[in-house]
C-alpha cells in the first residue's frame, strides 16, 4: 500500500512563497519519477511539475516555470515543491503523485493517467 502525505500548504500574499512536501511510503521511494499537479473547483486537475526518479530531470508546465522548483531528497522518501512570486491563479489544492513507470522518454506523462498514487492534497491559497 503506496501512501502519499503532502504538507506545507497555506494562505500566502500574491508575491510571497511556499514549500510543499510530500512523504512517500510502502514502495521504493527512488525507483520512480515523482510529480506535482493542482486541481480549483472550476478546472480539471492540471500538470505541474515532475521529477525523475534521480531528480536529473525535471519538467514544468509553462504556467510556473521559473517560479517553482520540484525537488527530491530519496534518503527522506520526499518530494518538495519550492513556490516563488506566488499569484492568485496558483491558488488550488496541491497533489503530489506517483508516476506509473520507472522512466520516461523524450517527454513525461503529464495527464494524470499517467499516476497511479495521489496524496490527498494540499491547499493553496494566494490573496491578492
Amino acid at each position: 500500500q503506496v501512501q502519499l502525505v503532502e504538507s506545507g500548504g497555506g494562505l500566502v500574499q500574491a508575491g510571497g512563497s511556499l514549500r510543499l512536501s510530500c512523504a512517500a511510503s510502502g514502495r521504493t521511494f527512488s525507483n520512480y519519477p515523482m510529480g506535482w499537479f493542482r486541481q480549483t473547483p472550476q478546472k480539471e486537475r492540471e500538470f505541474v511539475a515532475v521529477i525523475s526518479w534521480s531528480g536529473a530531470a525535471r519538467w514544468y508546465a509553462d504556467s510556473v516555470k521559473g517560479r517553482f522548483t520540484i525537488s527530491r531528497d530519496n534518503a527522506k522518501d520526499t518530494v518538495f515543491l519550492e513556490m516563488n512570486t506566488l499569484k492568485p491563479e496558483d491558488t488550488a489544492v496541491y497533489y503530489c503523485a506517483a508516476y506509473k513507470n520507472r522512466s520516461w522518454r523524450g517527454e513525461p506523462g503529464t495527464e494524470p493517467t499517467d499516476y497511479n498514487y495521489w496524496g490527498q492534497g494540499t491547499q493553496v491559497t494566494v490573496s491578492s
